[in-house]
């Protein structure tokens, strides 16, 4: 097992509890914890500290809800892979994942070809009940699962594949085909998971979940594709570069 130095200040306002979360939580952004470490258990840490066990659990708790360990049956307490940050910007899960080093792999829950939801028409610009492709898939990040993605495209002028789809992401497909996404109108927001979104990507019910609804356009102005997303809050983190106007 590991623990890095930790030193509380008695005398300090700051409570004790996060004194230590925040000492574990930046031996854990420096590396010196590395994924799959395992921490002392919480009575080796008091004992080491001269910390209550209520005190060093609620420290454990602390970090557990930060995203940065998880408490594992018949593992103990161990360090997770940290949280992926995604620019907002015009690219894909896939590709971001890709990109950052991370291992992306995908399950396809769902692909068929469907009535379009009245909802869902007026973004991808058809009728309402006209044929369209629906695919579900479960996006994992160095096997973890990341995030749940729902996607609705017109039957043209790409016709996806299970096979295809487990092994690139969406936009790669539609580039390949000659599609070119240029510009997307996109919503974030966040709400709470169900109790089967969370068994599906690991977390409790009622866990924070991002979401984000995207319809993407092609350089005609085409509707090409309209998405529903739900992304772990505790593994994965949106940011955005503003400025001055």
């Amino acid at each position: 097992m590991t623990s890095p130095e930790i030193v509380v200040d008695r005398s300090s306002p700051i409570p004790l509890y996060f004194q230590v979360a925040e000492q574990f939580a930046a031996a854990i952004q420096r590396g010196d914890l590395a994924p799959g470490d395992r921490l002392d258990s919480e009575l080796q840490l008091a004992d080491r500290l001269g910390l209550s066990r209520p005190t060093v659990r609620q420290a454990i708790q602390h970090l557990v809800d930060k995203g940065l360990i998880v408490r594992r049956r018949g593992v103990g307490t161990q360090v997770v892979r940290g949280e992926v940050r995604r620019a907002v910007e015009l690219t894909s899960l896939h590709d971001d994942l890709a990109r950052a080093g991370r291992q992306p792999s995908t399950s396809v829950l769902e692909l068929s070809t469907v009535g379009c939801p009245a909802k869902v028409a007026a973004a991808l610009g058809v009728d309402a009940d006209s044929p369209v492709q629906h695919l579900r898939r479960l996006r994992f990040a160095d096997g973890e699962p990341l995030a749940v993605m729902e996607n609705w495209l017109p039957l043209d002028p790409v016709r996806l594949t299970l096979d295809v789809l487990q092994a690139r992401g969406l936009y790669a497909i539609l580039r390949a085909a000659g599609v070119r996404i240029r510009s997307a109108q996109q919503r974030i927001g966040a709400r709470a998971a169900t109790a089967a979104e969370a068994q599906m990507i690991g977390e409790r019910r009622g866990a924070p979940l991002l979401t984000m609804t995207r319809t993407a356009y092609d350089d005609q102005g085409r509707h090409v594709e309209y998405g529903e997303h739900l992304y772990r809050a505790s593994r994965y983190a949106l940011e955005v570069t503003v400025a001055e106007r």
